[in-house]
């Protein structure tokens, strides 16, 4: 997720984003945070995921490992979706990654290759800990992207199913052409890079975005999925979330239920339509149809 919720136009565009790189410049700097706690997997555990004692299920044989976005957190991030896969029989893991030094609860600000690392150690653990070959992703906005890393360079196909994306900037974002402002800004680019290497690795044709999608958008072996709605106005334009390859099965909200007005935010932490979908995408074969009326499933 990253911090724009609504379409910018231009001239305010430019405010928009000199906004941003104050907020940047507070968000890198120790005296701009206040003493929060973090929250921690223990807290999660009293919600019914983060539990090491769960075992799959025969019904269930791989446990989920959820993937919070950018400046999101292990817990607020999925506060819905995550009880609705435990009360459905999943065992259900989330991680807190890309953390910068002084800057607690929000996360998925560091190098996103680093993130990638911090994800596979996680996928061990839980892996480790339910004695099971294999694990699911899903994942939020840089959160559905992140792992693709993880599948292809850092040897994860090989330990993951399905990757599922819930708006996920797999080959970045140009935010309704916002960061085209960015060389209007002197020393823009630079303070985003140094202080948020994180967002700066998700705009359209960064290093990193085309590292990752070189060679192909995916990998032998993996079932994908990406979930995405017409609204989103931070993973823009949202059709550049869809993936090319076998095995992928790329979903528009708005073809299942038209009435559907979420947005980037939305789709990952409340909206009932889309966490149907990621029923769907975890049990294939006993996938029901998907509508309006899945919002009360």
């Amino acid at each position: 997720m990253l911090p724009w919720t609504r379409a910018p136009r231009t001239p305010r565009a430019r405010r928009t984003l000199a906004a941003l790189l104050l907020a940047v410049a507070a968000v890198a700097t120790p005296t701009a945070t206040a003493a929060a706690a973090t929250p921690t997997a223990a807290t999660a555990t009293s919600r019914g995921w983060n539990d090491y004692s769960c075992k799959p299920s025969a019904a269930h044989p791989r446990p989920v490992v959820l993937v919070h976005g950018t400046f999101g957190n292990s817990i607020d991030n999925w506060l819905v979706l995550a009880p609705y896969l435990v009360n459905r029989g999943y065992c259900v893991y989330s991680l807190d990654y890309g953390q910068l030094p002084g800057v607690p609860l929000f996360n998925g600000l560091g190098p996103i290759d680093k993130s990638a690392g911090q994800l596979a150690t996680f996928v061990d653990r839980v892996l480790a800990s339910t004695g099971a070959s294999e694990a699911d992703i899903v994942g939020h906005s840089q959160g559905g992207m992140m792992p693709n890393y993880y599948l292809k360079f850092l040897g994860g196909a090989a330990k993951v199913n399905a990757l599922i994306g819930l708006a996920p900037d797999n080959h970045g974002t140009t935010l309704l052409g916002l960061t085209k402002l960015l060389p209007y800004f002197p020393g823009a680019e630079d303070l985003l890079n140094a202080n948020t290497p994180g967002l700066a690795d998700q705009v359209a044709g960064s290093p990193f975005v085309t590292k990752l999608n070189a060679g192909g958008d995916t990998v032998p072996g993996v079932r994908y999925t990406v979930i995405a709605t017409r609204y989103d106005e931070v993973v823009t334009p949202y059709r550049t979330q869809f993936l090319d390859g076998p095995n992928v099965r790329n979903v528009l909200l708005q073809d299942l239920c038209p009435v559907d007005l979420s947005e980037h935010v939305a789709i990952g932490t409340v909206d009932r339509i889309a966490y149907h979908e990621v029923a769907n995408a975890l049990d294939p074969a006993h996938a029901t149809p998907t509508t309006c009326a899945s919002v009360i499933g």
